[in-house]
């Protein structure tokens, strides 16, 4: 043990005093003091590179940085000085520890005084300028829908495509070696909707022995036609978030940008099919912490690693950066919105009459229109959300935001009205897009089985969610919708001409008919139609009529030769378009 040392030094001439503790250094504790020092900076070090902190005052994660090798000099302090295992040296281990924990106490101060000034008690008009909301009119600036272009599938959906074109990597000899990364971002690409994928490393061990070619392919899947494709990449991509060390993209920007405020990076492709991730730069606009916003944009090549960086500005006017869809995240438009719509009159409005105001229901999609894509989701009222008031669509590349009003159905009430159109198959619907079918304003669905296969297709009116059509095809579909709006003296002109239908899974392109006798007929009411279910001895199914597709439907009787028309055979239950008794 170290030979004790007692300074008695601080004391009056009557003795010392009794509120100063005796302090006891240690033997050699310049040294110690120096240890402690590098063991800080080594593990300040090794926590930077793992940890990645942005060294900005405006990121919380600076403070906790910073907080973090203050404790761990303090540990590391009592360890060196004997404290732990000789009380005798706490006092002289608590005086020497007083530097990091005044530091400790600073960082906590400005983080309690960052979140007061940022917060949206005393800032609320503040945040509800962060976003420029105008109304707009819809059927004047959202495009009519283009059927030929109109995504069917959704992010779960489109997993499902993802993984089957995994299987193209055995003609590279890479089976096993890679899987498909769990986020797929909707583009436009050569004007049609598309969503595309990296690839990542099965595992650690996959990484070391595949790491010096990168990821040799990613993933794209049409929207539209539902066909996913595994694009080879000439030099393979090197730098991505599934990549661990220098060459994890995240970690190689942050080396370069040290003081910037990134959001997490998305994956895009240019008009060549190039593959480059996007990290928007941020900027904590209103106070030290609060009123996040974009300022610009680092774009990173996948192969070479190369960083470019671009102002908000560029990229919004910049003609060859047009094809960057993604800069502003739908989560941070969404949060956005919601102050812009919550505190227009105040906080304290916002919490007690809450007059005039709004927020987002509880999901977003996105719309491809103008070459750009749009985040979309319904506005309701803090007071009543059984219903929407209207709905924004905000491009994710400039921010422009347009607001529509249109009382109606919520999403989730859109979706639970085209599932009870076909509750006897039990299909889940997608969440909806939002299409003008000559002016009026519509929810489109795809409906799903229990493996996210689209089965058909679904359309709601937004105006009146009562009023709803489905089909196995696209062009079934429309078809159908136009119809039951015409029952509603609701006329719209719909050309379905053009329309290639592309086959569900199971689902043929072409009307198939099926012959033989009745053998049974059950009946159902299903949202206010009468649905027949017909068996016919040419087969083990049933298959479902509309009275309202086939009037005659109601005069089938059991030993009745019929014909049914229909889009497949396959399944317990089959739909039918119409009906003819022999």
């Amino acid at each position: 043990m170290d030979p004790i040392k007692v300074d008695f030094t601080g004391g009056s001439s009557n003795g010392p005093d009794k509120k100063t503790s005796v302090v006891i250094p240690p033997e050699k504790k310049g040294l110690k003091i120096v240890i402690n020092i590098i063991a800080t900076l080594l593990f300040g070090a090794v926590l930077y590179y793992f940890m990645l902190p942005v060294f900005n005052f405006k990121s919380i994660m600076m403070y906790a940085f910073f907080g973090a090798l203050a404790v761990f000099y303090i540990a590391v302090n009592y360890v060196t000085s004997g404290a732990l295992r000789t009380p005798d040296y706490s006092p002289y281990a608590r005086k020497s520890s007083l530097v990091p924990k005044i530091l400790i106490g600073v960082l906590a101060a400005v983080v309690a005084v960052g979140f007061i000034v940022s917060s949206v008690f005393f800032r609320a008009s503040s945040y509800a300028k962060i976003i420029d909301v105008q109304t707009g009119d819809f059927s004047a600036e959202v495009t009519e829908a283009d059927f030929a272009s109109v995504p069917v599938i959704d992010e779960t959906t489109t997993a499902v495509m993802a993984d089957r074109a995994l299987s193209d990597l055995s003609e590279l000899g890479l089976v096993s070696q890679f899987t498909v990364q769990p986020n797929y971002y909707q583009i436009n690409y050569k004007d049609t909707p598309v969503r595309v994928a990296c690839l990542q490393y099965s595992n650690i061990i996959k990484w070391f022995t595949n790491t010096k070619n990168g990821l040799p392919a990613y993933i794209i899947v049409d929207a539209t036609t539902q066909k996913a494709e595994l694009v080879e990449v000439e030099g393979g991509i090197k730098y991505s978030t599934a990549d661990h060390f220098n060459k994890n993209v995240i970690r190689h920007v942050r080396f370069q940008y040290p003081t910037y405020i990134l959001d997490t990076p998305t994956f895009e492709i240019d008009e060549t099919g190039h593959p480059y991730w996007i990290f928007a730069k941020l900027d904590m606009t209103i106070g030290l912490f609060g009123g996040k916003d974009v300022t610009g944009a680092i774009i990173v090549d996948g192969v070479t690693g190369e960083s470019t960086e671009y102002s908000i500005e560029d990229i919004r006017t910049k003609a060859e950066l047009q094809w960057i869809d993604r800069v502003y995240s739908a989560q941070l438009l969404n949060e956005q919105y919601n102050f812009f719509g919550r505190y227009q009159d105040g906080f304290w409005n916002s919490i007690l009459s809450q007059k005039n105001t709004y927020s987002t229901t509880e999901d977003y999609s996105y719309l491809a229109m103008n070459d750009d894509v749009y985040m979309y989701t319904g506005v309701t009222s803090l007071t009543n959300d059984e219903s929407i008031t209207g709905f924004i669509l905000i491009n994710q590349r400039t921010k422009d935001a347009r607001y529509y009003v249109m009382s109606g159905a919520k999403e989730s009430s859109a979706q639970s009205s085209a599932e009870g159109l076909v509750q006897q198959y039990d299909y889940r619907a997608s969440f909806p897009l939002l299409l003008n079918i000559d002016g009026e304003p519509t929810y489109f669905m795809s409906l799903k089985d229990a493996s996210s296969l689209v089965k058909g297709y679904a359309m709601i009116n937004v105006g009146q969610y009562s009023i709803g059509a489905t089909g196995t095809t696209l062009t079934a579909c429309i078809d159908n919708y136009v119809k039951e709006l015409a029952k509603n003296n609701i006329k719209v002109d719909v050309d379905t001409d053009e329309i290639v239908d592309n086959p569900t899974d199971g689902v043929t392109n072409e009307n198939i008919t099926a012959t033989g006798t009745v053998t049974e007929i059950r009946t159902a009411v299903i949202d206010g139609n009468s649905v027949y279910y017909i068996k016919l001895d040419s087969s083990d199914s049933y298959y479902s009529v509309k009275a309202a597709d086939a009037e005659n439907v109601v005069l089938v009787n059991k030993g009745d030769s019929i014909t049914v028309t229909i889009t497949t055979d396959k399944g317990s239950i089959i739909p039918a378009s119409a009906l003819e008794v022999k």
